[in-house]
């Protein structure tokens, strides 16, 4: 028996009806419980009011942690563990409720969209009311954190503390349209710009800092440091295997396939629409070859890397749809020293994704994609070449690359 049912019978008993008084004393008796009960709903009104308070508090830092996780480029299940251990450490606990992560959100006006929602779950205890009844109250509190593509980058290096992670250098000039340079670099100066190097940017975006040797031309009103690291925007690409038997480099049109002892290119060469994966030696672009490929993949397998001399002709563009849309070069990301060069004629034009996630790019050519649509992320990048860069290239099956993302709470 309860205690508010035993202070009941206490009056019941205590008071008895003795003329007018009694009778006072037995309705003060019997209106006792609801005296009761009305004070400690006031009270419980105002608990339960400021614990769907703190479960909204709860719910908003987890929505927040997951998109977090979801901006460094983790997967669902790492995102739900981001979301569910905020809202332990802020004192929610999986006996007294349940929670709810869902990437992208199920309902709302963010259904679809880069977000994060979190619905926990919460039974409250009852104190006086539990007169009335012994059933938990249930509260529910509900956050969405939506994530934005604060700017979109034609150059990314992933490397977490390099120095100079992206350099440029000499006396080049590039141009990036619509686009920036990001560094996830922490290093104080992860993009490094020195010599009479030139770069006329929308922005420059680093996670740790920028050193400039000279003035740069930016879109942004200030140069964005301490940002938030980007996400990989390949991480979900896989490695194409390997195919049997190796194929015969010394043709002047070749087929897709596995080239077993690298592939150095002479004279004029036609690769034909297909993946590529190079093995056993580096890809390379003689002086004076003319190469030309539409619809190409170069996969870099082990050790295998890229080198062209400055006086080839290299005209090769990315498939522009399937798993390997809009990416021209791939480099085998369990090789973690790798370098790879890009040269060539004024002619060139590489119309795709240079993809080095383990390994440095060192870019010298004066040229760019087709259109401007040529894209570098790689652990770290040394440019020295003359370029035009544009970020726009969708209808040639590129990615957006989002640089920085802000994290907001919009529900």
């Amino acid at each position: 028996m309860d205690w508010g049912a035993r202070i009941f019978r206490w009056f019941f008993r205590a008071m008895r009806p003795i003329g007018e008084s009694g009778n006072v004393a037995t309705i003060f008796a019997l209106s006792l419980p609801i005296v009761v009960g009305g004070a400690g709903l006031g009270i419980e009104t105002s608990y339960w009011y400021y614990s769907s308070l703190k479960l909204q508090a709860v719910a908003d830092a987890a929505a927040y942690a997951g998109a977090l996780e979801k901006v460094s480029g983790s997967d669902t299940p790492k995102i739900v563990s981001a979301a569910t251990a905020s809202a332990t450490t802020n004192g929610w606990g999986p006996s007294a409720g349940t929670i709810e992560v869902f990437s992208p959100p199920s309902a709302g006006p963010n259904v679809g969209k880069k977000a994060v929602e979190v619905v926990v779950h919460q039974n409250l205890d009852r104190f006086f009311t539990s007169i009335f009844t012994q059933n938990a109250v249930g509260a529910q509190a509900r956050a969405v954190a939506l994530i934005t593509d604060a700017s979109k980058a034609c150059i990314l290096t992933v490397d977490p503390s390099a120095s100079k992670a992206a350099l440029f250098s000499g006396s080049s000039t590039t141009k990036l349209t619509g686009c920036s340079v990001m560094s996830n670099s922490i290093a104080p100066d992860a993009i490094k710009l020195q010599g009479s190097a030139s770069l006329d940017v929308d922005c420059l975006i680093s996670a740790g800092g920028v050193s400039l040797s000279n003035v740069v031309k930016t879109v942004c009103a200030s140069l964005i440091t301490q940002a938030l690291p980007a996400a990989d925007p390949f991480a979900d690409l896989p490695a194409p295997p390997a195919t049997n038997p190796c194929q015969n480099g010394n043709q002047s049109t070749l087929q897709p396939g596995t080239y077993c002892k690298g592939l150095s290119l002479s004279g004029n060469v036609t690769l034909s629409p297909g993946i590529y994966v190079i093995e056993g030696g580096d890809f390379k672009a003689s002086s004076n070859a003319n190469i030309y490929g539409e619809g190409v993949v170069i996969y870099l397998a082990g050790t295998s890397g890229v080198s062209m001399n400055g006086t080839a002709t290299v005209k090769l563009s990315a498939p522009t749809s399937g798993t390997y849309s809009g990416v021209l070069f791939y480099g085998d990301r369990a090789n973690l020293a790798g370098s790879n060069t890009f040269n060539g004629t004024a002619d060139s034009l590489l119309t795709g994704a240079l993809y080095f996630p383990t390994q440095g790019v060192n870019y010298l050519g004066n040229f760019s994609g087709k259109g401007g649509c040529t894209q570098v992320v790689a652990s770290t990048v040394q440019w020295s070449g003359n370029a035009n860069i544009i970020q726009d290239c969708t209808s040639l099956g590129m990615r957006d690359i989002p640089a920085t993302q802000t994290v907001q709470l919009v529900e």
